[in-house]
């Protein structure tokens, strides 16, 4: 049974999906123009695409937990660890705030991945345009370096667990969430898009975000209590 801190972040890149398909409906969407054929000949390579993108997440995600252990080395010297997890849980506010509409706290944090991204990106230009599922997963890798304030919440959630395992097992069940909205973004493109620019599909996802954040910090001084267990270190 997965712990109620992995099902938390994975609920978290379901409803931030509305931010996905909004920031990365074009790059989907650019993909499913430049492949022929029926959608059962499209899938493939649109869920090799997305597993590259979850690697991604992954693979950073342990990076982070790992950097996260050396900060915990010094906890009984400073509390890192608790400044770490309030840091985490006023990011995930901010983020749900900012798919609410209400403000664009997340977007200097975009920006900044930015410089990163325009270093990754002439990359991508070998794979283009992807047609086949070898071209599509490692073009996918790329595309997870994409900035994105809702990829940069849960990697600081990521830092504090203090654990490459666990900073990548909640990577990877965040990028699970994320991928049933960018799959049918991919192959319903127009329609879907539809859906996820409505006000209150936005409003009602960012409020549920907001939600995870506002609880983690009311519990900040058990290091999130039962919602985070078996993931916080």
């Amino acid at each position: 049974m997965p712990e109620t801190g992995y099902i938390a972040v994975f609920l978290i890149g379901l409803l931030g999906g509305t931010h996905c398909v909004g920031m990365c409906g074009g790059i989907v969407g650019a993909l499913t123009v430049q492949v022929p054929g029926q959608t059962r000949r499209q899938w493939p390579i649109h869920l090799a695409y997305n597993l590259g993108r979850i690697t991604t997440y992954t693979v950073a995600g342990a990076l982070l937990g790992a950097l996260g252990t050396v900060g915990m080395l010094y906890n009984e010297i400073m509390p890192i660890q608790l400044g770490l997890y309030v840091l985490a849980n006023l990011m995930l506010i901010a983020l749900g705030l900012y798919l609410t509409g209400f403000t664009q706290l997340l977007a200097p944090v975009e920006r900044l991945g930015q410089h990163l991204w325009r270093r990754v990106q002439p990359f991508s230009r070998r794979f283009l345009p992807a047609r086949s599922v070898a071209q599509g997963y490692p073009l996918g890798l790329l595309w997870g370096f994409l900035p994105c304030g809702l990829v940069y919440s849960v990697l600081a959630t990521a830092l504090v667990t203090g654990s490459a395992t666990r900073g990548a097992g909640l990577m990877l069940a965040f990028g699970l969430g994320t991928l049933p909205n960018l799959l049918l973004a991919g192959l319903l493109f127009r329609r879907f898009r539809d859906i996820t620019r409505s006000t209150r599909v936005r409003f009602a996802a960012g409020l549920v975000v907001m939600g995870f954040g506002i609880f983690g910090l009311f519990h900040a001084p058990s290091l999130g209590g039962v919602l985070w267990s078996g993931v916080v270190c």
